[in-house]
């Protein structure tokens, strides 16, 4: 990527890699292993660092998950991000032995609800600098901070992540906190394309770590990702990036291969392009294995999916298959059908509206029919 001019962002350092200020573009991935399972967590690591990972990331949620990565942090020396959700306060247990906490402003609002939310990044931004830890605003589609939402129409996908993004960054420069990035990401390339070009021309100094959230399982999920890439990527946007990837735990290399060679193809000019207007059919959205989880089968699953609904391949609807409580009630609130598993049961929802939840082996059979409702519906 050295011939492809590069945005003029301020370089931040997470553990032996520094990111932004022109140096080479970062390929990320995420463990789908549960973080207390040292062993396995461990073996996953090594994996992703033989396939060529620069930065890893793990999810903690628990005190039992911070314990377990102060002995991961022994036993390798990869670049950890680690991820918080609604606890923010497990950052101070989590900061010592990682090289990045990455928070989303959206799930702040989950715990010690009476607090203001500014108070919690302060207390976030403490505990990094005391512990020479760099920081990821992850803004994401399904999990936007309710106060950006609410002022603006519900289908507005790009502002409300925007202006979230530019509040957290101005509060952290004031706090003197500038060894941070940010990710804006959506599901859809076109958003993700928009969204960031908007940040950059605010904010040309903040380092961006590029995605397509949920882009699904590959090929289509790679092709997604790379449709957005292209176009940040060749006009100089993007420090860091991960190919979002819904497969089994111990494949998560193809998140790797793939980041790898999107941006091989971009420095080649081997482009496939944004879809055009009018073009798009059926779309799976499907979120990246990871130790959040709650049924392996999810990832079984999202492929019985494809499978069960190519016979719609011509229709613009939209399939999201989301493997957790984390993610999956917002995410599938903006999708036509969506399946939110759970560990034994898959939540079912057409829109915001919650059909009932049904097994793993029941689910398929209710989808097909309200996807057929639902064309339908349409055709009619």
């Amino acid at each position: 990527m050295a011939q492809t001019p590069r945005n003029p962002t301020r370089p931040v350092q997470i553990g032996s890699l520094t990111v932004g200020a022109g140096n080479p573009i970062a390929i990320q991935s995420m463990c789908a292993t549960k973080t207390a399972d040292v062993g396995t967590t461990v073996a996953q690591i090594e994996h992703l660092l033989q396939a060529g990972a620069d930065i890893i990331r793990l999810a903690v949620d628990t005190k039992a998950d911070a314990l377990a990565l102060a002995e991961i942090r022994q036993r390798t020396k990869a670049n950890l991000s680690c991820d918080l959700q609604e606890n923010y306060r497990l950052a101070a247990d989590i900061a010592p032995v990682v090289d990045k906490i990455r928070y989303n402003p959206g799930h702040l609002f989950h715990h010690e609800r009476t607090m203001p939310w500014q108070d919690k990044v302060k207390f976030l931004v403490d505990v990094a600098g005391e512990n020479n830890c760099a920081i990821r605003v992850g803004v994401n589609c399904g999990s936007i901070d309710p106060a950006q939402r609410e002022k603006y129409p519900k289908e507005d996908r790009i502002n409300p992540m925007l202006d979230s993004a530019l509040e957290h960054c101005e509060l952290l420069d004031k706090l003197g906190f500038t060894r941070y990035v940010v990710s804006l990401k959506n599901s859809d390339p076109a958003a993700v394309v928009e969204a960031n070009r908007a940040f950059a021309a605010r904010r040309p100094d903040v380092p961006l770590h590029l995605g397509v959230t949920e882009a699904g399982m590959p090929p289509e999920g790679v092709l997604k990702t790379q449709r957005a890439f292209e176009q940040l990527i060749s006009a100089g946007i993007g420090d860091t990036i991960r190919v979002s990837l819904t497969v089994p735990a111990f494949e998560k290399e193809q998140e790797i291969l793939a980041g790898r060679k999107i941006l091989n193809d971009i420095a080649a000019g081997r482009f496939v392009g944004m879809q055009t207007e009018g073009s798009q059919g059926l779309d799976i959205i499907s979120c990246p294995s990871c130790s959040r989880v709650e049924n392996s089968a999810f990832v079984d699953l999202a492929v019985k999916v494809r499978e069960a609904t190519r016979y719609a391949a011509s229709h613009a609807i939209s399939i999201a298959v989301m493997g957790c409580r984390v993610n999956g009630p917002g995410e599938t609130d903006m999708v036509d059908l969506g399946l939110w598993c759970g560990p034994k049961y898959v939540n079912l929802k057409r829109g915001e509206v919650t059909l009932g939840s049904f097994t793993y082996e029941e689910i398929l059979p209710r989808l097909k029919q309200e996807l057929d409702t639902l064309i339908a519906e349409r055709n009619a």
